[in-house]
C-alpha cells in the first residue's frame, strides 16, 4: 500500500520544539497531568522509536507499554537521538510496506494505517505540549489536523494516563489545532 500521508511536517515541527528547549526548562511542567517537560522528552525518546519500529514491524510480539514519569530517565543525548529518530521513522513510514498489515507500538497491535495515525496524533499532539511548557511557537498543517480530527472524532483516545485526558468542549469557532487539543484532553488555553 502507498503511504496515506508524510509524516515530515510533524516530525519537522516537533524537531524544531525540541532542539530550543534549555535545561533550564527540563522542570517545567507540561500540559499532561503530573508530567514535566524532561518526563515527556523521556516519553518522545522512546515513541519515536516505538512507531519507528511499527512502520518496520520488527515491533510485532514484542513492545510493551510506555514507561511515564520520573521513573523513566531522560537519556543524555536527546537533544540528538531526538532528530535523529523523527528522521528515521520519517524515512520508515515512507516505505510502502510500513502500511500494509497489522503492527505493534506500546503493547497495542493495530491495522497500520491506524497505527500511522497514531503515531502522528504523538507527534503533533506532544510537539504542542512541549512549545507550551517551554514558551515556543508550533504549528500543524493543515493537512495533519484533518487527518487527526477525522481519527479522534471517530476514536478518542484513552490513552496512556497523565499524557491523554477527557475530551474538552470548544467553542464552534474553534481552530482545528484547537479542536484536536480539546479531543486529547486539552485547552488551548493551557498555562503552566
Amino acid at each position: 500500500m502507498n503511504p496515506e500521508f508524510d509524516f515530515e511536517p510533524a516530525a519537522t515541527a516537533l524537531e524544531a520544539v525540541v532542539v530550543r528547549i534549555t535545561d533550564e526548562q527540563l522542570a517545567n511542567e507540561t500540559p499532561c497531568a503530573d508530567t514535566t517537560v524532561r518526563d515527556l522528552l523521556a516519553h518522545v525518546v522512546d515513541l519515536t522509536e516505538a512507531f519507528r519500529q511499527a512502520a518496520t514491524k520488527e515491533a510485532v510480539g514484542g513492545s510493551v507499554a510506555p514507561t511515564v514519569g520520573e521513573e523513566r530517565a531522560l537519556t543524555g543525548d536527546w537533544r540528538t537521538r531526538i532528530p535523529a529518530q523523527l528522521k528515521a521513522l520519517v524515512a520508515a513510514w515512507r516505505e510502502p510496506g510500513a502500511w500494509d498489515g497489522v503492527t505493534e507500538a506500546g503493547g497495542v497491535s493495530e491495522q497500520a494505517p491506524v497505527m500511522a495515525m497514531v503515531a502522528l496524533d504523538e507527534l503533533v499532539v506532544h510537539g504542542w505540549d512541549l512549545a507550551e511548557a517551554t514558551g515556543q511557537p508550533f504549528t500543524a498543517t493543515a493537512t495533519d489536523l484533518a487527518i487527526l480530527l477525522d481519527m479522534l472524532r471517530e476514536n478518542p483516545p484513552e490513552g496512556t494516563p497523565g499524557l491523554f485526558g477527557p475530551v474538552l468542549p470548544v467553542p464552534a469557532e474553534a481552530s482545528a489545532l484547537d479542536r484536536v487539543l480539546a479531543l486529547t484532553g486539552r485547552s488551548a488555553a493551557w498555562a503552566g
